[in-house]
């Protein structure tokens, strides 16, 4: 028989004897737990005896780890009221550490009859027992602690890999079967050599809490394959993982801890898969609808969408903040993951009123103990009112720079009047961030993502091709800055080949020296393409995953990306925890950073506006590492003009020798006797200058 628990501790947790079970629900009147045999038949139902503060609870002695279980909770079925009680439907316990089973859709996951839904009228209950379609909540233990050290990289020195667990193994040649699209193949030895040589800090994985494929996607044969619609904050995707979603992620952890490298989940603390008011009850809905999601003032069944995918969690309600601060905790904590960036951040510091930076449970999560050590990052834009909030997160806060993504691409692509704004962003956007007191690592510099086109696909198309999808190509960025050099797509033309290629180079180049904190995108560095699709969010398929044969159709590529980013590395400019400015002491003898002319000259104002090259000059700036010597300034010069350009380079002392150390023309670039580096149209260099 089921005994009085204890209402502390929401979720199961087994003491050795027996398991208690704690849900929080303000607006049930009885609850009952349910356990569930392998196959998946209701063997018990258990109504929880004791209530607190609107936590039911009770111990069951005799249950082990592994029980299978759901909730089905008792009250008001009132849609009008928002209020969506309906024992008929099993849920998923919240705080659930393992789910067993896929969900199915089914119109039993239905709290009301669709058959009788129409516009007017009011909705009919369904009393059809969903729990054939749920995945069930799973009893588990503690996980046991990991035997390996984090390898904690200050933000200085980060490298951001943004990856898809499933895309970025299904391909790879020397993954086997049973690890591709697994926790387990980014495990592989191939996978951390690959991420080892090129020289990344963190990998930064696509959504793995358990989600659930959309409807609509179901109804065209397809599947979500970025992850965004999460049903549960704490268990591991099962569709990654061979048999222990928890243990293999665990494993995982562990083996790119191992390589040095750092691990950062993003999370959709935003929204659920559960939907709006016409969308299936799976857990929170059923549980308590009014605490977990917003709805529109004095309309309690109509639920606040600004997120776009339906519904929006209710950050300002403290059950919702403890839950979201409870899942960090665990996947920090318990799972080894080093940080998070947050998808659609400014849902978490929303109030009715609109973002506030102040939020409580922006404070809660920056101030937490037990998340000290985690980095966190913000996507700080979301599709609701004001929901643009670049720069306007906590301090500790690095932010997703969409900025910085467009000038650079504006930049390369040749548009006038573009040398500024691309001096502002390579100086790591002090503009947007210096005024907070914030680092220049608070910029995350990137120029491609999982959202819009990868970087080949960005030099190759300047429409989105996304027939795929379904959506007669109406769906995905229609504004992409790209270039596609003459052709659209895929070209046999050498001339365009080669131009794409150094734009390639330019991007990367650009991106890789610039202050702030640097994000690749995983297959980049190898020429990966999606053939002109831009959302690829769901196509688990060839257009999704990475082809890995880049890396031998142009192995110098690879290479190229490899050595800068250690020449990155060796520069200490791209260090400083603080903003660099210029100020020339007098003729020929400079501090810090200065922009100069291709002449060698302080940029004019009207060459701001007018010219398309320019010099980042970094005096002082002695190599570090394997390079360390006697230099004394880097130079950064890029051409995006249409003809070549000849630069001069300043020496500031006698004696002084430049050299080149990069340039995305290859040997088309030249440094001549007399300090002048003529650099082709469309291209980038780096020199450095030592004494002699």
């Amino acid at each position: 028989m089921i005994q009085g628990g204890n209402p502390d501790r929401l979720g199961n947790h087994f003491d050795g004897e027996g398991v208690n079970f704690a849900l929080y629900t303000s607006t049930a009147e009885a609850v009952e737990v349910c356990l569930f045999d392998p196959s998946g038949q209701q063997t018990q139902c258990h109504r929880l005896p004791d209530q607190r503060d609107g936590v039911w609870h009770g111990y069951l002695p005799g249950c082990q780890p592994g029980q299978r279980y759901g909730y089905r909770v008792h009250g008001q079925w009132a849609p009008e009221q928002g209020l969506r009680h309906n024992p008929s439907k099993l849920l998923i316990d919240p705080y659930a550490r393992r789910l067993d089973g896929e969900f199915q859709w089914s119109g039993s996951v239905f709290d009301y009859d669709r058959s009788t839904y129409n516009d007017v009228g009011p909705l009919q209950t369904n009393l059809t027992d969903s729990s054939p379609a749920i995945p069930k909540s799973v009893v588990s233990g503690e996980p046991a602690p990991s035997a390996v050290s984090r390898p904690r990289i200050p933000w200085t020195e980060m490298v951001i890999y943004e990856a898809n667990v499933r895309g970025y193994t299904m391909h790879h040649p020397q993954i086997p079967d049973h690890e591709r699209g697994k926790f387990l193949g980014l495990s592989n030895r191939n996978i951390l050599q690959h991420l080892k040589a090129l020289g990344i800090t963190a990998i930064e994985l696509l959504p793995v809490h358990h989600f659930i494929d959309e409807a609509f996607l179901v109804g065209r044969g397809l599947t979500n394959f970025w992850g965004y619609n999460s049903i549960n904050f704490f268990t591991p995707h099962s569709r990654y993982a061979n048999l222990d979603a928890v243990a293999e992620f665990k494993e995982m952890v562990d083996a790119i801890h191992e390589a040095g490298i750092e691990v950062i989940l993003d999370v959709v603390y935003n929204h659920t898969g559960e939907g709006d008011g016409q969308g299936p009850t799976l857990s929170f809905k059923g549980i308590d609808n009014l605490t977990y999601y917003r709805t529109e003032p004095g309309h309690p069944d109509r639920y606040v969408n600004d997120t776009g995918c339906g519904n929006t969690l209710n950050t300002d309600h403290p059950r919702v903040q403890a839950l979201v601060l409870d899942s960090l905790a665990y996947w920090h904590r318990d799972m080894g993951v080093d940080g998070f960036r947050f998808d659609l951040a400014p849902v978490l510091g929303r109030t009715t009123a609109g973002f506030d930076p102040h939020h409580e449970l922006l404070h809660k999560i920056n101030d937490a103990e037990n998340l000290a050590g985690a980095k966190l990052i913000a996507e700080p834009w979301d599709p609701g009112p004001g929901g643009y909030q670049l720069g306007e997160f906590p301090p500790r806060w690095a932010e997703w720079n969409d900025r910085y993504r467009d000038a650079l691409r504006r930049f390369w692509c040749a548009e006038p009047d573009m040398l500024s704004s691309l001096a502002k962003h390579l100086h790591g956007s002090s503009d947007i961030f210096e005024s907070s007191g914030r680092s220049p690592q608070a910029s995350i510099n990137f120029i491609t993502s999982h959202d819009g086109f990868t970087l080949r696909d960005l030099v190759s198309y300047e429409k989105r091709h996304n027939e795929a999808n379904g959506e007669n190509n109406r769906d995905g960025h229609a504004h992409n800055f790209s270039c596609n050099h003459g052709t659209e797509g895929d070209s046999d033309d050498v001339e365009i080949s080669r131009l794409r290629r150094r734009q390639r180079l330019n991007f990367l180049a650009s991106l890789l020296l610039s202050n702030g904190t640097p994000m690749l995108l995983a297959g980049d560095e190898f020429g990966n393409s999606q053939t002109g699709n831009n959302n690829a969010y769901a196509q688990d398929n060839d257009i999704g995953w990475l082809d890995w044969n880049g890396l031998e159709a142009d192995p110098d590529f690879f290479q190229q990306v490899r050595n800068l980013i250690r020449l990155r590395r060796a520069i200490p400019h791209f260090q400083n925890e603080g903003f660099q400015h210029g100020n020339r002491l007098e003729p020929g003898h400079w501090q810090s950073i200065e922009w100069l002319s291709p002449e060698a000259e302080r940029m004019k104002l009207s060459q701001w506006h007018n010219d398309r090259a320019m010099t980042l000059f970094m005096p002082g700036m002695a190599l570090e590492g394997d390079d360390a010597g006697s230099t004394d300034a880097v130079a950064l010069m890029f051409n995006a003009a249409d003809t070549l350009v000849d630069f001069s380079l300043p020496l500031v002392q006698p004696g002084g020798t430049w050299k080149l150390v990069f340039s995305s023309a290859g040997q088309d670039a030249c440094l001549a006797a007399d300090q002048t580096c003529s650099l082709p149209s469309r291209s980038m260099a780096c020199a450095i200058l030592g004494l002699d």
